[in-house]
């Protein structure tokens, strides 16, 4: 494997752009259905577990390869992608409707939605990721880059608990009940962690692919974890 690196440089890699933009595309995704409240049994998930758990896979997956500055590139890029989404909806919304097309009400009442839904799940998700980025890479530093298993479950739970609580709040909070918004932050945050454990095996077969491709394995020793860190 190559030697650890500080300095994040996307050009050396085959893969690296190519995942980050998969990322980005999941997280819009997520964002766009995540105002959709879904009943399993006693349970109520948003939209958005569907796919939103999956970016923090990818999370885990660009720190533990490449580093935590790969995770910081490839975090602020969704965040930017997902304000520029904010933008657009609430634009494409106040557009003058064409004289004749009647779904000018269904698509306002979605994306007018959206700006509030983005503005919760950025914040959410920027200090959700940012801790199990930095979860992830300093567990790696203590195990010595064994037991991957540890990392990928500790950093999902500690980054999960965080974006979880805070999207919630930020999204439901003053327009359903507490004890709804309560069983949504339980749910949700079961339900990814559980996702977290049921992907261990192909993260595991995704990572360990990724460092043989890459010929890297980045351990974060003296990395500056300033989230606002240009490097």
């Amino acid at each position: 494997m190559g030697a650890a690196v500080r300095r994040m440089n996307s050009e050396r890699y085959r893969y690296y752009d190519l995942l980050v933009h998969t990322f980005v595309v999941i997280l819009l995704t997520s964002n766009l259905v995540g105002q959709k409240i879904t009943a399993v049994g006693p349970f109520r998930f948003s939209g958005a577990m569907l796919f939103f758990p999956i970016t923090y896979i990818f999370g885990d997956i660009f720190t533990e390869v490449y580093g935590y500055g790969a995770s910081r590139r490839a975090i602020w890029i969704g965040f930017f992608a997902s304000a520029l989404l904010a933008v657009m909806g609430v634009v494409t919304v106040m557009l003058p409707a064409a004289s004749g097309w009647d779904g000018q009400a269904a698509f306002a009442k979605v994306f007018n939605f959206v700006p509030r839904i983005i503005a919760s799940s950025l914040v959410a998700f920027w200090c959700g990721e940012f801790a199990n980025s930095y979860v992830m890479a300093q567990m790696k530093l203590v195990t010595n880059g064994r037991y991957l298993w540890t990392r990928t479950v500790g950093s999902t739970v500690v980054g999960q608990a965080v974006d979880t609580f805070v999207v919630t709040v930020l999204t439901f909070g003053g327009s359903i009940s507490v004890g709804l918004i309560a069983n949504l932050i339980l749910s949700g945050y079961l339900a990814k962690v559980l996702y977290e454990i049921a992907a261990t095996p192909a993260t595991y077969w995704i990572v360990n692919s990724l460092k043989r491709l890459e010929g890297v394995d980045v351990f974060d020793r003296g990395t500056d974890f300033n989230p606002f860190h240009s490097q």
